[in-house]
Order: C-alpha cells, then sequence, then structure tokens
C-alpha cells in the first residue's frame, strides 16, 4: 500500500487541509529545533487523510488525529514527551464510535470513549454510550507498560500508527508529497488561521481585571448582559508568615493546603467582584434586577496586573496538561478559604470547630461571621496572627486560583471565580448604567 506523506506548518482542522506546506528539510529543520509542524498520510482514491500527526517538541506533544472515509475524526490522540526525551506517554485518548455514515462529526449523542493515562501508573477509563447526552461510566482500566508508553522514533521513521484502525496489514510504502509553494504575498511570517490546529494549552485566565472594572458588561453564557458594578470590600486579611494558603477547608489537608503563594507578609483586602442583572420573574410577572458575586479576591496592590497564571499544586507537572484543563483547591462542601499558611493547621481547626457544633460559643478575638457575603467566616490564630477566611462556592469540584502579577512578577491579586468563567461582551462600556 502507498501513502503520500506531506508536511505543513499547521493543519486547518475545518477544512481539513494543511496549512503552509513545507518540504521535507524544513520540516526536519522545525523537528530539531522543537517548532510545530505537523505531517499528513494519505491514500489515492480517499478524500479525507487516514492521520494527521501533530508535532510540538518545545511543549512535550505530539498528537493524532485519526479520520474515517467521511472525514470524520474517530481518534485524537495527546501523546507527552518525558523520560529524559526517549518516551511517550500516550496521556489522553478519546474514540469516537459512530452510529452509521450519516451521523456528523462530534455529534453529541455520538458513543464516546476517554482513555487518560498518567506516569506513576494511574488511569482513568471514561466511558459514555449514549454520547454527551447520556450518562458516563467511569473505571480504572488495566494498562500494560508498552500501552502506556512509545518509544520515541527518529525523524521520517514514524509508523502508520493507524494501521490496524484502517485495516492496513502489509508494510505501507511512504512517498513524500511533492512541496506546493506559497503565494507570492506570503511572507512566511503571518499567523495561522484561528481554525488551525495548536499545541494543547491548560485552562486559560480570561478576563480577571475587567471583573473588578465597574460598568464592563459581561455574559456568563445563561444570562446575556451582566454589568459589572463596584467591588464588595469585606474586610482584611492577616497573613504574617508571607505564604498564602488558598484550599478547600471541607477536604483532607494530610500534605497542607492545596495552593500557596508567595507575598510579602502583611495585611491584604478582600473583596468581591459583582454583577447586576435583569430577569424575568415568573412569580411576580415582572422585570426584576439580582447582583450577584463572580469571583472573590485577595487585593495585594493596586497596581494593575499586566499578567495571570493559574498557580499550581506541588504534584503539578505541567508537561502533562491536556487542552483547558484546569488545576487547584479542591472542595466536597462548596467552600473555599484564604489563609496564612503559616498559620494553617490552628486556622483549620477553629474552623472546623465552628463547622461541627451546632450552636458554637464564638469569641470575637477568634472568630468572625460574616454576613450577606460569599465570606462566610474569618477565624484568627492569637499566636501568630494569622487569619482565614472562608468562602462560599457554587458548588463541589475543582476551583483554579489566578495570580495577577506586575511586569516585573511580583504578586497584586489572587482571584477565584465563584462561578466558572466569564466572557467579556464586544464594546463592552464603561458606565455602569450602559448594558
Amino acid at each position: 500500500m502507498v501513502i503520500e506523506v506531506g508536511y505543513a506548518r499547521a493543519w486547518d482542522l475545518e477544512a481539513r487541509v494543511p496549512w503552509r506546506p513545507i518540504s521535507v528539510e524544513e520540516a526536519r529543520e522545525r523537528d530539531l529545533a522543537g517548532l510545530p509542524y505537523v505531517v499528513v498520510y494519505r491514500t489515492a482514491g480517499r478524500e479525507a487523510p487516514l492521520e494527521v500527526r501533530l508535532v510540538s517538541w518545545r511543549d512535550h506533544h505530539v498528537g493524532l488525529l485519526v479520520y474515517d472515509v467521511q472525514g470524520r475524526r474517530t481518534y485524537d490522540v495527546d501523546m507527552r514527551l518525558l523520560d529524559n526525551q526517549m518516551r511517550l506517554l500516550h496521556r489522553y485518548t478519546v474514540c469516537w464510535k459512530y452510529t452509521g455514515p450519516d451521523m456528523v462529526e462530534f455529534d453529541q449523542a455520538c458513543p464516546r470513549v476517554a482513555v487518560e493515562l498518567f506516569p506513576d501508573g494511574r488511569s482513568r477509563l471514561t466511558q459514555e454510550p449514549g454520547g454527551r447526552l447520556g450518562g458516563a461510566h467511569i473505571t480504572v482500566p488495566e494498562i500494560r507498560d508498552d500501552e502506556r508508553w512509545m518509544e520515541r522514533p527518529a525523524f521520517g521513521e514514524w509508523p502508520l500508527l493507524s494501521a490496524q484502525f484502517h485495516g492496513v496489514a502489509e508494510t505501507p510504502v511512504f512517498e513524500f508529497a511533492e512541496e506546493v509553494a506559497a503565494p507570492d504575498d506570503d511572507s512566511g511570517n503571518s499567523p495561522a488561521p484561528a481554525t488551525c490546529w495548536r499545541p494543547p494549552r491548560p485552562a486559560q485566565p480570561g478576563p480577571m481585571s475587567e471583573l473588578f472594572r465597574p460598568g464592563v458588561c459581561v455574559t456568563d453564557g445563561h444570562h446575556p448582559e451582566m454589568t459589572v458594578v463596584e467591588p464588595r470590600r469585606i474586610g482584611t486579611l492577616r497573613v504574617p508568615s508571607g505564604l498564602l494558603a488558598v484550599s478547600g477547608p471541607d477536604t483532607d489537608h494530610a500534605d497542607g493546603p492545596h495552593v500557596t503563594v508567595p507575598v510579602t507578609p502583611g495585611e491584604y483586602v478582600l473583596d468581591e467582584a459583582r454583577a447586576r442583572h435583569a430577569y424575568h420573574s415568573t412569580w411576580e410577572q415582572s422585570e426584576l434586577t439580582r447582583t450577584g458575586t463572580m469571583a472573590v479576591r485577595l487585593l495585594v496592590s493596586e497596581v494593575p496586573p499586566v499578567s495571570w497564571e493559574m498557580a499550581l499544586r506541588p504534584e503539578d507537572d505541567p508537561r502533562l496538561f491536556i487542552e483547558n484543563q484546569i488545576s487547584g483547591f479542591i472542595t466536597d462542601g462548596a467552600t473555599g478559604c484564604f489563609a496564612d499558611a503559616g498559620a494553617w493547621e490552628p486556622l483549620l481547626a477553629l474552623f472546623e470547630k465552628v463547622m461541627a457544633e451546632a450552636e458554637p460559643d464564638l469569641d470575637p478575638d477568634v472568630y468572625e461571621d460574616i454576613n450577606d457575603s460569599m465570606y462566610l467566616l474569618r477565624t484568627r490564630d492569637k499566636v501568630s496572627g494569622g487569619e482565614l477566611a472562608a468562602f462560599a462556592t457554587t458548588g463541589d469540584g475543582t476551583y483554579p486560583v489566578w495570580v495577577g502579577r506586575t511586569e516585573a512578577g511580583e504578586v497584586v491579586a489572587v482571584v477565584v471565580l465563584v462561578e466558572g468563567m466569564l466572557e467579556v461582551l464586544p464594546d463592552a462600556v464603561t458606565t455602569a448604567d450602559a448594558c
């Protein structure tokens, strides 16, 4: 079986065509430099490719897209380069099992199977026999070492990884496609279209600063228009140790708080980002207005941040993060907290004491109830002066912690979204009544 092999700078996921084809020599140079490129495998008489390999060594990533004869992606494989550049971990694999030739790509009713593997031997199998619209069955599969890892082939020596899926029994013969010249007006520096593949990224911060800027118009996906109002300040938090903890105070903390962020020892503002929206009340039979909290923040400095990053847990390995993956603190009781990590254990014990007693006797020097706020309770350690401020989220699960920094890298704010990511509306205005 003869298979044509072509190289390109990128792959257009919507059009299913290579973007800016390149020569074998240029592909080899990009491979050595760690720059992104793609490899397209085709066979005569078939419009859709057999597979497309997506390479970006600088991102520790090799992806694989397998297409059926209808041009639908049937496998999406995410491999990660680990172990001193010698082996690839099959980090994440998704398989779509289309029920007929007329089912569209990624149909919500298409049966779907996903496998997650980790270098320490952990694994997870998620089966969705009814597609996204049905339930999911999650188990721990038995995975052999040769199924978990793949030796890294040298450039130009990769096999057809989808041979079994396509029923290719004999050893294929590879022929290199001719390079297609770029248009005369193409300098080679223009960015790839938004529809092209790019290396996977963890979750991105979104408009963090705008959530605390009155007058900005945002949407949460449920309410088309929401207007940001003045942040509500609820007090301060003392962090004398210089290490801020952000964690769920209601889960196992044998290894300490989930996330820590170094800050200058001091006392910092606690506030809430809020937005107002109108809605129709069926009960009242009229239009009403509601103001709700979108995020909580520990404000370290009034200096505006120039960048935001997701704080990582000690065990996090960024090389293993798949597309849009989050990391953060975990809660089983819809609660998070900011706290002085230096006094974590006594502060947590005080919080747990209040939660465990039906009518706790609150010493005002140690406890402070916070009313009419997403913040619930502040506890104080008399010995160190450190404090803990617990706040409500809108559910259980994992909540990322976003850290705002100056150009010099100094921390100016730490934010937790309590209701998920929001989007700034186009032509966002700067007057509170404009939306």
